[in-house]
């Protein structure tokens, strides 16, 4: 996962992402203890209620899911007592873990039904690929850095994740012989949406990407197709992310 960090408009919404955990259980870290896993679980508790319900986010499957994936596992170890923070992580090779908000915002976009197939371009460290699995059929998923993939990879197999595929290779052009998915979710910043991705999208898909240059602010874009193979458009949130690599961008 490449996302740097949500920008809002509205007034409210900053505030909110201003929050991080509550104060009396980041405390808690600051004690020279190690961790115990129900202190992670009171964590990701706090994570969900605080930074993705405040924000708005209903959807049922992907609250669950976001309370039950452990995220301090697909960070690195002197970054797992800042995992549940709001804000995102370096996870290496210069990328980052997005934002726990922003993941979950952006897979309430695309409505899994806990059916289907999803693409995700930019594996990072897995944990987005972790919270689609419970929500899709079958999650595929494309890391341009082979150190990245392999680790992710090996992390998913793990944990049991059976049901994710980790490709290494340039997402640009998308997984053709998966293809057509039932939703594509790009986490690094492209500075236009990538038609081999729109052509393997379903009718009646939906594709969320970042757009824009990765010097100035970017936006989510929602990309619909209909029935007929029509695209419809529509932004929806200014973030900035890591940009998207690859020989066409």
């Amino acid at each position: 996962m490449k996302a740097l960090v949500a920008l809002s408009v509205c007034v409210t919404v900053v505030l909110l992402a201003s929050m991080s955990l509550r104060p009396d259980i980041a405390d808690s870290w600051f004690f020279g203890r190690q961790p115990t896993p129900k202190d992670f679980e009171t964590l990701r508790e706090a994570m969900v209620d605080d930074q993705i319900v405040a924000r708005g986010v209903r959807h049922e499957g992907v609250l669950q899911a976001m309370r039950r994936i452990p995220r301090h596992l697909f960070v690195p170890e002197d970054q797992m007592s800042s995992a549940y923070e709001d804000r995102p992580l370096p996870i290496g090779n210069g990328q980052t873990i997005s934002q726990p908000y922003i993941v979950a915002y952006m897979t309430e976009i695309l409505q899994p039904d806990g059916s289907g197939t999803v693409l995700e371009v930019g594996t990072g460290s897995g944990y987005q690929a972790a919270v689609f699995s419970p929500l899709y059929r079958k999650v595929y998923t494309i890391e341009i850095i082979p150190e990245l993939a392999e680790s992710a990879k090996a992390r998913l197999r793990d944990l049991g994740f059976s049901n994710v595929e980790v490709r290494t290779g340039d997402g640009y052009a998308g997984w053709p012989d998966k293809a057509p998915f039932d939703a594509i979710m790009v986490t690094a910043a492209a500075g236009h949406i990538p038609p081999p991705l729109i052509s393997q999208l379903k009718a009646k898909g939906r594709m969320v990407i970042p757009v824009g240059s990765p010097y100035l602010i970017q936006h989510i874009i929602l990309v619909e197709k209909d029935q007929q193979g029509n695209i419809a458009t529509k932004s929806l949130l200014p973030v900035r992310f890591v940009p998207l690599t690859g020989g066409r961008q």
